[in-house]
């Protein structure tokens, strides 16, 4: 899928020549472990980093040069993904071959060299002002989680079964982490990043893929660092006596109930392609278990899913119910566990999730950067991935292999967010 270059020790370049798009789509990934303090210090350095560098020392001067390259898009990001936390830097370009004598890929890259390579400094310092707003920002971006009810039950269910682990450090780190950041701090991160972090580097687009190497190789001269981090699934805590149910309850009318279930498949077993299509029929789609009888045939909720978190090992089911259903509804998504375990499924069943999970893993891929995030998961597997691969391991799959993963599917933690009409419902 991806040509690889090593530009130096824990360096690598990803090239995908495609003529599938119009656009070059550049994506800078560095990867560090995972912590709180961590994420935090990152996360204000990607705000700072973005519109404050030694040669475009204001947004606007940095929004018109992007204007002046053709809409050129470039933005940091930060993420997490299982034990690691990703600071990206990523750009996307109109390609050259589009326009008459004029070299805008260069020029991008240029710019990305420049955002990297020369922030703007004040006596070895970043600007107390720009990192103070900065720190504003990130800390609004993380209070916003309280307004999505849904994103605030999910990270609480997570704070309940993996406290201090990676499945509930937040990719932009805690208030109380953010406000501690010091300008020091992100001195040192800075310089981690561009001499000790894992960096992936992708380039997705219509390139010649000597060409767009050689142009790589000579604006960015990456010292080599440590062998590179791997990413492993989270060790599965033994279940202890701790509460398996927790109810808060807050001013809102849409009750919120996240489960947890356990289970020892991850994303480096052999059986995680099983566990994604047994993922699919009990809550991964529309034809789901969980959907079919929860919402649809008892219209017990406004909405009703699953989602597998291979890394952690974890599987979530999602409903949207009323306050005084919650018993009733955990009852019934448990049945639909206990029906799958019993070998209650259909050749329908597994075809209809086969051919989604088919058609959700090709529909992603008519976006580049979609390409590159795949890809930067799925190689930590094979880096010999291919989509085509990936969809054969679904194909033999059968009914007894499902209900085998079924099995290995333990409840662990009930998490239900109400409004106080629903506080009596225990």
């Amino acid at each position: 899928m991806f040509q690889q270059f090593d530009l130096a020790q824990g360096v690598k370049l990803y090239v995908r020549p495609t003529e599938q798009f119009k656009t070059i789509n550049i994506s800078f990934k560095w990867k560090q472990q995972l912590t709180e303090e961590n994420a935090a210090v990152r996360s204000v350095l990607a705000n700072v980093l973005q519109y404050n560098n030694d040669v475009f020392q204001t947004n606007a001067a940095f929004r018109k040069r992007l204007e002046e390259l053709y809409g050129a898009v470039l933005y940091f990001d930060t993420g997490k993904k299982g034990n690691q936390h990703i600071f990206s830097l990523n750009a996307e370009t109109v390609n050259d071959a589009y326009l008459s004598n004029e070299k805008v890929v260069d020029e991008v890259v240029t710019l990305l060299h420049t955002v990297i390579f020369k922030p703007r400094l004040v006596e070895g310092k970043f600007v107390d002002s720009i990192v103070n707003r900065e720190k504003d920002q990130v800390i609004e971006r993380i209070q916003s989680m309280y307004d999505d009810k849904t994103r605030y039950a999910q990270q609480r269910l997570l704070e309940n079964i993996r406290p201090n682990q990676a499945a509930s450090i937040m990719a932009n780190g805690t208030v109380k982490t953010v406000k501690a950041v010091t300008n020091e701090q992100l001195i040192a991160m800075h310089n981690t990043i561009l001499t000790e972090d894992d960096l992936s580097i992708y380039i997705v687009g219509d390139v010649d893929v000597q060409e767009i190497k050689e142009k790589i190789d000579s604006h960015f001269q990456f010292a080599d660092r440590a062998e590179k981090l791997t990413n492993e699934a989270e060790v599965t805590p033994a279940m202890n006596k701790r509460k398996e149910f927790l109810h808060e309850i807050q001013d809102m009318k849409q009750g919120k109930l996240h489960i947890a279930y356990r289970t020892p498949i991850n994303f480096f077993s052999k059986e995680f392609p099983i566990m994604q299509m047994t993922n699919g029929i009990l809550g991964g789609f529309s034809h789901s278990k969980i959907f079919m009888n929860v919402r649809e045939k008892e219209s017990m909720a406004y909405y009703a899913s699953s989602s597998y978190s291979s890394l952690y090992g974890l599987i979530f089911v999602y409903a949207g119910i009323d306050s005084n259903l919650q018993e009733k509804a955990v009852k019934l998504i448990d049945e639909q566990l206990k029906a799958m375990q019993q070998g209650d499924i259909t050749e329908l069943e597994i075809n209809q999730t086969r051919s989604m999970l088919t058609n959700q893993l090709k529909e992603a891929l008519d976006s580049a950067r979609a390409q590159i995030e795949i890809y930067d998961q799925y190689k930590e597997i094979n880096e010999s991935f291919t989509v085509e691969n990936w969809v054969a391991k679904w194909s033999n799959i059968t009914k007894d292999q499902i209900q085998q993963m079924a099995l290995n599917i333990e409840k662990e933690f009930v998490y239900f967010l109400s409004g106080k009409e629903g506080a009596d419902n225990e």
